[in-house]
């Protein structure tokens, strides 16, 4: 059944402080709590990780709850609230329809003026997105490809892909700040001491400096993690979009974008989770899995296994 935009807040406040309990849990075992004792940090690790946690989920959640004006802002995207031409109609009506397909409520739909052929939904909400279309893919791909892209966009939005990112990221954030937080603590302290022993008041410059440079690092890391999820969503959405039109379609749209991949670059660059072109030259760090493995799946039938659409909205 379909979870409630109170439900999925609710959600986010439950992970968060699943997430501190298990550090903390984690840290006590360790004995990380005594470690620090001993070395007089007087760092409150109870604090530190709440700290951490707002810090690591509010900046996702307020991203999330903005994410619409924000692309609409950042693209110049016009919501088509009365279609101009024959083009925005169809574009309108088959949005529309995918949407009642897939189970979701109606998004809004909106065109900017690009040469690429591009597209990406995002929005907090499964029954308040945005589906956003460029005039080059409006205008420079058939139909069909042109549905099928709509297909893939509308697996997104059915799928919780959305939230279920800022999620994950909120989930890492939190992991970043705490943990090169404690480290620069315990770096500093240990510097921080006189020839006899005796522990320096106040921090110095090596606990502003290991932390950024383990945030730095682990950022790193948790932007792999991030882009790897995001891969496995992308095949998800894919499967979606041939559900929902016809693997044949989604397949000829993906191979177009692949012919025009080496031309320009996906705009705006904070949508690139949700749009449906490749990622860059280093596949760890692409949000997008190759766009010959995502046509060898559509042609071959592998697909198949994942066409199921989430009802649920957090996947």
């Amino acid at each position: 059944m379909k979870r409630s935009f109170v439900g999925r807040i609710a959600l986010f406040i439950l992970t968060n402080l699943a997430v501190v309990a298990m550090l903390a849990i984690v840290g006590r075992l360790l004995g990380v709590d005594s470690f620090l004792a001993r070395q007089g940090t007087g760092l409150n690790l109870t604090a530190l990780l709440i700290m951490s946690a707002v810090m690591g989920f509010g900046g996702s959640i307020i991203s999330l709850l903005l994410s619409k004006t924000m692309a609409k802002w950042s693209t110049g995207a016009r919501v088509i609230d009365s279609p101009r031409t024959e083009a925005e109609q169809w574009l309108v009506h088959t949005v529309h329809r995918l949407a009642r397909d897939a189970g979701i409520g109606t998004p809004e739909v909106a065109v900017y003026d690009s040469p690429d052929m591009n597209a990406f939904a995002t929005g907090a909400r499964r029954d308040n997105a945005l589906v956003a279309v460029s005039t080059g893919l409006l205008h420079g791909m058939r139909r069909d490809e042109v549905e099928a892209v709509l297909g893939h966009e509308v697996a997104h939005v059915a799928n919780g892909d959305m939230v279920t990112l800022t999620l994950l990221q909120g989930v890492l954030n939190t992991f970043v700040i705490f943990v090169s937080r404690v480290v620069g603590f315990v770096v500093d302290r240990f510097l921080n001491r006189s020839d006899d022993g005796e522990e320096r008041g106040g921090t110095g410059p090596a606990y502003f400096i290991t932390s950024l440079v383990m945030q730095l690092l682990l950022g790193i890391g948790a932007s792999l993690i991030v882009a790897w999820f995001s891969r496995r969503r992308e095949f998800r959405a894919d499967d979606g979009g041939a559900t929902l039109v016809d693997a044949g379609s989604m397949a000829r749209a993906l191979n177009r974008l692949r012919q025009l991949q080496d031309e320009s670059a996906l705009l705006p660059s904070n949508m690139r989770a949700f749009g449906i072109r490749g990622g860059g030259m280093l596949a760890l760090f692409s949000t997008h899995p190759p766009l010959e493995q995502r046509i060898q799946r559509l042609v071959d039938g592998s697909w198949r296994g994942g066409a199921r659409l989430a009802t649920d909205g957090v996947v």
